[in-house]
């Protein structure tokens, strides 16, 4: 079945200015060229409603110049009155987060500022850096209420600015797997949608025109938001249903990096998002386990994308991702925190026998993801006093019970490993044992990746490629299944257990691209470092948002190759986390509630302040008794085990369909090119300041800036060796000696298996510390004149270790055979008059640059230089390019005429 050229939506409204009148806002959004307008209009006169009128029309420039002149004039308070206007611009912005009311009127909060994150396929990732929440009703219709404050205060307590990520483009609620299916429907099937859009709504946007243009449209497709990773939806419910979509801005919280690998010059973007779930949101210990409808506590799904930055378009890069997700043990379980211990006990709110919360946690996985679902349990099994094992035990009895319904093929794994022990243990190496663990998983699963096997690959299968497990398809391979981990609190065990999975993860990524030869990656690489560095800082920001600070053990920690100082600051951030949890995490909790719209303050209501528990407002079965049960015995969705191992949510069904809005456009339409997205011809920028600059580089940051070292980020190096520790500390402008480690005197690179097993105290003292150096490293003095800071390097070093080779030895006989020879060549070349070479020379470069042959031996000749051979078409393009520089412009022909009134015709009408 063909498959229908397609590429996701670009909104139209990524530009912003909100205007004031006394009983009007009007909100005028256009697109980056500002060639496309719509207009909101919002009243001010209504003291509780929110009235908003859009007409989905598509106004142009001048038609919104007009529009906001006749605005202006009608409003001032006398007819031809020049010194008041009658329309004022309020705000500039980039987005609508939603709309929301407590117990006056409705508010509006803006993006007023925003940055740019990371870049997938051309398509821009946006972090939320500021925001403006406006009061819609004019101040003379206001009904004041004396706790309206107190709610805005707890409103504004989520930090907007904090971890909040949004695109225009790009649906960030979904995985990498999830878009680029959708953009390889069947072409029945994206015709047939056409239609029926067609048939529903008509505008501007309709296909106008293209039954002529042959098979020149494209598929613009927009998905559905998957709201359980969206934020804003609450904010925006009011509005869904009466704005066009290009209004709709879904953003999602957790985190974003991007980093770039430079692979001998090929650039290889690797990105990391997070997305905390909305569903049961909170902070640590008032949140715990799941509520009723199956959703837990800190579900955090991770993705890491890998593409080819060289081609940017998704059709034809290569593009690959893996998606892993934690989350609170699914029970009913809670720890009491009014005992002020720094672990309470743990306790089992309700008895459930047949898994129903677990039956409905895992059913969404299902249905997400696929099979299989691997359950990675981390906590404790040993214990003197019984704790963190309750939980284990449940999970086990939860988990024997859905599997015995279920097909063995797509039974649930559960794999139970006591980390902490294995932590102490100085027999047992904990990443070694997570490496194997790791292995395992991600040959069950597999992973995606949108191109076929390489050629290399089925000539030189590799073993463990060959065991790979996922769905194979004609363009590529589907993950099929996901692993789940999970600890007490999902924080520090969890974040290393994902960061090695994602590290075996990612070579078999890097190996599907055909960058590495085997799928194996050591520690102690460019590649790892900046993987473990883009992992550390996801860790750090999801247990900011759950736990109230960073995290307490890294992956260095259970390397046992932290620095002794890290003991002191992982102190510091215990007793954080203990503060946090003790005095600051319920008014936090407070503030997600009423964010996230779980509490709707109304008249009549005790406030949120007042409620004892929020346990009601997350446990609705506790309000009311549902109408309908699920079975005890077939707990999954009706459809989702006909399609095992591929998720449902991904198969092409009447179900599935009907979340996508489809349409068809010319092929340079600006809300499908995504080359005009990203490279923004329009718009005046500046080189250095350009993402692709500015993001973390393999290659400048981690790579050791000595002679001689192996360019490549898979080449092993030693442990304190980064390009980020080589110069020392820049701004110490005392005479200091500056250790640098150089290539030829460090010491081979330790393997993965050495530097992995090291002790305990790894540090040792400063004494020992300062002789190790100076033994394997060259001092560079650093001396302060005036102003200027001289940097004197003293760099010995031997022709053998930098090139390979020692000069000083005799050559053999068959060099200097090859070098006499050479000389012979040089000595049998023509000898030219001078008279000759002083010809007229029309051109004044001619005097410099000699391209005439002065040898008969054309190829084997050093000295010459071959001048480039151009037709006759490309030498006059170039000569008419050189006149246009000078002002004499030649006339435009037919063809030209043309191809700019096709240009003017695709962007303007």
């Amino acid at each position: 079945m063909p498959v229908a050229a397609a590429a996701p939506l670009i909104s139209s409204v990524q530009k912003l200015v909100l205007y004031e009148t006394r009983a009007r806002y009007f909100l005028v959004g256009s697109n980056p060229a500002e060639t496309k307008y719509r207009v909101l209009k919002i009243d001010r006169t209504e003291p509780k409603d929110l009235v908003i009128i859009d007409d989905k029309h598509v106004y142009t420039q001048q038609e919104v110049r007009e529009l906001l002149g006749r605005l202006d004039l009608g409003n001032r308070t006398k007819m031809g009155q020049k010194g008041s206007s009658g329309l004022s611009r309020a705000v500039s912005a980039f987005g609508i987060v939603g709309f929301v009311r407590f117990l006056e009127g409705y508010y509006i909060v803006l993006i007023t500022k925003r940055r740019k994150m990371a870049d997938i396929g051309g398509h821009a990732i946006y972090k939320i850096e500021d925001t403006n929440m406006i009061y819609i009703p004019n101040d003379s219709v206001r009904v004041s209420h004396p706790d309206e404050a107190r709610y805005l205060r707890i409103f504004q307590n989520v930090d907007l600015s904090s971890n909040f990520y949004f695109s225009y483009s790009y649906d960030l609620s979904h995985s990498l797997q999830y878009n680029l299916t959708v953009l390889r429907m069947p072409l029945e099937t994206l015709k047939t949608e056409t239609t029926q859009t067609r048939q529903e709504s008509f505008d501007i946007f309709e296909d106008e025109g293209l039954s002529t243009q042959g098979g020149s449209g494209v598929f613009g497709i927009c998905s559905k938001p998957y709201e359980k990773y969206v934020w804003n939806a609450k904010l925006l419910e009011a509005v869904r249903a009466a704005v066009h979509r290009d209004w709709l801005l879904y953003i999602i919280h957790g985190f974003c990096g991007q980093s770039k690998l430079l692979i001998y010059g090929r650039p290889i973007y690797v990105t990391l998002i997070a997305r905390r779930s909305s569903k049961f949101a909170g902070t640590r210990f008032l949140k715990r386990g799941s509520n009723c409808e199956g959703d837990v506590a800190n579900e955090v799904e991770t993705e890491q994308i890998l593409y080819d930055a060289s081609v940017m378009s998704f059709s034809a890069g290569s593009y690959s991702s893996y998606v892993q997700v934690r989350g609170s043990v699914p029970l009913y379980w809670s720890q009491d925190i009014s005992t002020m211990m720094p672990k309470p006990p743990i306790t089992l709110d309700q008895a459930d026998p047949y898994a129903h919360v677990a039956a409905l946690h895992f059913d969404q996985m299902l249905q997400r993801f696929g099979s299989p679902i691997i359950i990675l349990n981390l906590v404790k099994e040993r214990e003197k006093r019984k704790h963190e094992r309750i939980l284990s035990e449940e999970l086990v009895a939860a988990v024997t019970y859905l599997n015995q319904f279920l097909p063995p093929e797509h039974a649930i794994i559960y794999i139970p490993w006591d980390m902490a022990k294995y932590t102490k243990s100085k027999l047992c190496n904990v990443l070694d044992r997570l490496n194997v663990i790791a292995e395992s998983v991600v040959k069950k699963t597999g992973f995606f990746v949108n191109r076929p096997d390489s050629y290399c690959s089925i000539l030189r299968p590799d073993e463990k490629w060959n065991e790979l497990g996922g769905c194979v398809v004609s363009t590529g391979r589907l993950q099929t299944g996901v692993l789940r981990t999970n600890c007490v609190d999902c924080l520090d065990r969890t974040n290393t257990a994902q960061f090695m999975v994602g590290k075996c993860a990612l070579a078999y990524q890097l190996y599907s691209l055909g960058l590495i030869d085997k799928p194996n990656l050591q520690f102690d690489t460019d590649a790892v470092r900046l993987f473990e560095e883009l992992y550390e800082d996801h860790g750090d920001t999801l247990s900011l948002q759950y736990g109230g600070s960073q995290l307490v053990h890294r992956v260095k920690t259970y390397r046992k190759i932290a620095p002794w100082t890290q003991h002191s600051k992982d102190i510091m951030q215990t007793l954080s986390r203990y503060y946090s949890n003790a005095f600051s995490d319920a008014d936090r909790q407070d503030s997600i509630n009423l964010f996230l719209g779980v509490f709707k303050p109304a008249e009549g209501k005790p406030h949120l302040w007042e409620l004892p528990t929020d346990f009601y407002l997350h446990h609705k079965n506790t309000l009311g008794l549902s109408q309908t049960r699920k079975s005890y015995t077939y707990w999954w969705t009706t459809g989702v085990l006909k399609h095992l191992p591929l998720p449902f949510d991904e198969v092409t069904c009447a179900e599935n369909r009907r979340k996508l809005t489809v349409k068809k456009f010319h092929k340079y339409e600006e809300e499908i090119d995504i080359h005009n997205e990203f490279f923004r011809p329009y718009e005046l920028s500046s080189f250095d300041e350009t993402f692709c600059l500015a993001m973390t580089n393999s290659t400048r940051d981690f790579m050791p800036k000595n002679v001689g070292i192996d360019p490549s980020p898979f080449t092993v190096r030693k442990p304190d060796e980064t390009g980020k520790s080589v110069l020392g500390n820049k701004n110490n402008r005392e005479e200091t000696v500056l250790q640098r480690k150089t290539a030829a005197s460090a010491p081979p690179p330790p393997s993965e298996e050495a530097v992995s097993s090291s002790s305990e105290d790894d540090s040792g003292t400063d004494k020992e510390d300062e002789g190790a150096v100076s033994q394997r490293s060259t001092p560079v003095k650093v001396t302060d004149t005036g102003d200027n800071t001289k940097i004197t390097e003293n760099v010995v070093q031997s022709t053998k270790d930098v090139y390979g080779v020692n000069l000083s030895d005799i050559p053999s006989e068959d060099d200097l055979a090859i070098y006499a020879r050479f000389v012979q060549l040089g000595q049998s070349q023509h000898k030219q008059d001078k008279g000759s070479q002083q010809f007229c020379s029309k051109h004044p470069l001619d005097k410099v640059i000699n391209l005439i042959p002065i040898s008969s031996f054309s190829q084997d000749n050093i000295y010459e230089v071959q001048p480039p051979r151009a037709d006759r078409k490309s030498i006059e393009i170039f000569h008419a390019h050189i006149q246009a520089g000078r002002g004499n412009m030649q006339p435009l022909g037919k063809d030209d005429f043309l191809m700019y009134r096709e240009y003017i015709r695709n962007r303007y009408m």
